[in-house]
């Protein structure tokens, strides 16, 4: 069952999250701009790109190359192998480990 005092927090956080991307997409797209506009064109004698185009480039070399990796990189990794120590921890040593959590970061997510 879903907790309806967190509903409001997670649906803000995913909003933001949402601003977040977008922006952050915006302004890789601008920079793709801004940096094939400086060089390509007196390079190669070709066109100017406008900021749509420069999202479509950005878009076609992440097709074609595969780039911006978010599944499986080396924070998934890591991830892994706390839970794996975490596992294998007897109940007073996770008991311990989480009062050290909990003193350093505060009482969130432990």
């Amino acid at each position: 069952m879903i907790n309806t005092s967190t509903l409001p927090k997670k649906i803000a956080k995913g909003v933001g999250m949402g601003i977040l991307a977008a922006a952050g997409i915006a302004a890789i797209g601008y920079i793709v701009m801004l940096l094939w506009n400086a060089i390509i064109p007196d390079l190669l004698k070709v066109g100017r790109l406008g900021f749509w185009q420069a999202l479509g480039l950005l878009v076609l070399c992440k097709l074609l190359f595969g780039g911006f990796k978010m599944n499986g990189g080396y924070q998934n990794r890591t991830g892994k192998r706390w839970k794996e120590k975490f596992e294998a921890m007897s109940e007073e040593e996770r008991e311990e480990f989480k009062a050290r959590l909990k003193e350093r970061y505060g009482k969130h997510n432990c």
